[in-house]
């Protein structure tokens, strides 16, 4: 079992920095990657970016890329996911999630853990 908790979601202005963190705690899969996704009112959960845990390999959607930064912090077992440039249409519950294939990191469904998920307002 692995248990993730994120934090850091808050209700900002356009233009503003949100940083998002993912504590993990459990049996954690030394080779596994952790992604951040997100899901806005009325639409499908979708990948934002993925790291791996031991290699640092990082991915991020065209949608973000440029303006979120997802790192790691092997000692205290957490995944951050630095948001600046923030625009209206990020607003969504973004959910941190442990995986286990690289190749497969874009899809919901390779990942078997998830976290309750916090909430980014942002207004323009």
């Amino acid at each position: 079992q692995v248990q993730l908790a994120e934090s850091g979601g808050g209700s900002v202005q356009a233009g503003d920095s949100l940083r998002l963190s993912c504590a993990a705690s459990g049996r954690i899969f030394i080779n596994s990657v952790m992604g951040w996704f997100r899901q806005a009112p009325g639409k499908e959960r979708e990948f934002v970016a993925a790291v791996t845990w031991i290699t640092g390999f990082t991915d991020y959607s065209d949608s973000v890329k440029g303006r979120f930064t997802i790192s790691r912090d092997n000692a205290k077992n957490t995944v951050f996911l630095q948001m600046n440039s923030l625009k209206p249409e990020d607003t969504a519950v973004y959910y941190c999630a442990h995986g286990r294939r690289w190749d497969r990191r874009r899809l919901m469904n390779e990942y078997d853990y998830w976290g309750q998920g916090t909430q980014v307002t942002v207004s323009s």
